[in-house]
């Protein structure tokens, strides 16, 4: 597994942060391919935490504007009285905290990128401060009367489905096709699982470097944990399950204690027909833990009662050693000693 991973990630290497196998990841990075060295309008989609803000990185990065500045604006952060200022600047006395001249983030990115996050967030009422200076490449100061021009490109994200804001009167129809020149749709982790072993690997790695914390080992049980889990946080979410995971190992394998899938709201009950128990729709107390007993004997017996170390029954389960340890003294396992063979 080390080995294609490591081949996989020289593949990626070629677009910096962001990781990945398979169609998605190739659509994504043909897409960035395409439309980077141009200077179109980019609107990408998709919920949060699944590396939006990559792509607008990667956007720049293979870019003609890739010299000047990258410039991040979260657009749900702003204040409504404040956003002019922070979008175009003010001057001096212009109200009364602005004790001196400020630039705005148009010009802090002129000849750049201005990458405009979380986009769906802006006020209805201001948007066309916004929509005006797209169309017109020309904005003034907060208090300034000459006019400044703007040469940045565009990159937008939002989790929110803009069609359906403009449908609802939330969102101006005429600043949404000026930002959706040319769509990018990320798909969440769970339509991607297939690059969370990639990504698992690779933020093991960042978790060595930025936490200082001994290299864990990532096992088959961990990556079945993970795979099992249907990530609402996506990346974002992933990233700080590894970096906690990371921390807890000390350099031994990575335990994840994530819930299985998604559950339904309430449990769903199916009434039996009379006299069948074969499909109950539910499993007994005594049932559950005659199949866990049954289970862990044959990893147990699999891996000659070895519970701790690499390749022990801890490690084929995704458990910690004492976890293990607790299970087997609750259900009465104990190996067998030489006088019971």
């Amino acid at each position: 597994m080390s080995l294609h991973c490591n081949v996989v990630l020289k593949t990626a290497s070629a677009f910096g942060e962001i990781i990945g196998q398979g169609r998605a990841w190739e659509q994504i990075t043909r897409q960035i391919e395409i439309v980077a060295p141009t200077d179109a309008n980019v609107l990408v989609l998709g919920e949060t935490g699944s590396g939006k803000e990559l792509i607008a990185r990667e956007l720049h990065r293979h870019s003609l504007r890739k010299a000047k500045p990258l410039v991040r604006v979260n657009c749900a952060s702003i204040p409504k009285q404040l956003f002019e200022s922070e979008f175009f600047g003010h001057v001096r006395g212009a109200f009364t905290s602005a004790v001196k001249d400020r630039m705005g983030r148009f010009e802090a990115a002129d000849g750049g990128t201005l990458f405009l996050d979380e986009v769906g967030e802006i006020p209805l009422e201001l948007q066309s401060k916004l929509l005006r200076v797209l169309q017109e490449k020309s904005y003034e100061r907060v208090g300034d009367t000459s006019s400044r021009t703007a040469d940045v490109r565009i990159v937008a994200a939002t989790n929110r489905d803009l069609k359906q804001e403009v449908a609802a009167g939330r969102f101006r129809e005429d600043l949404y096709y000026r930002l959706n020149v040319f769509p990018i749709k990320v798909p969440p982790l769970r339509d991607r699982k297939g690059d969370i072993p990639l990504l698992a690997s690779h933020f093991s790695e960042i978790a060595v470097k930025e936490l200082g914390c001994r290299a864990p080992r990532l096992t088959q049980a961990g990556i079945e944990t993970l795979l099992n889990y249907d990530w609402p946080g996506n990346i974002r979410e992933l990233y700080n399950v590894i970096q906690r995971a990371a921390i807890l190992a000390q350099g031994g394998p990575l335990h994840f204690d994530l819930p299985i899938g998604n559950p339904p709201a309430e449990p769903v009950y199916q009434r039996p027909a009379a006299g069948d128990d074969s499909n109950a729709g539910y499993v007994t107390e005594a049932e559950i833990r005659r199949r866990e007993r049954e289970n862990l004997s044959i990893v147990l017996q699999k891996t000659g009662w070895r519970i701790k170390g690499a390749a022990g029954a801890a490690e084929l389960l995704g458990v910690r050693p004492t976890t293990l340890a607790s299970r087997m003294e609750k259900l009465g396992l104990k190996k067998p000693s030489l006088a019971d063979c």
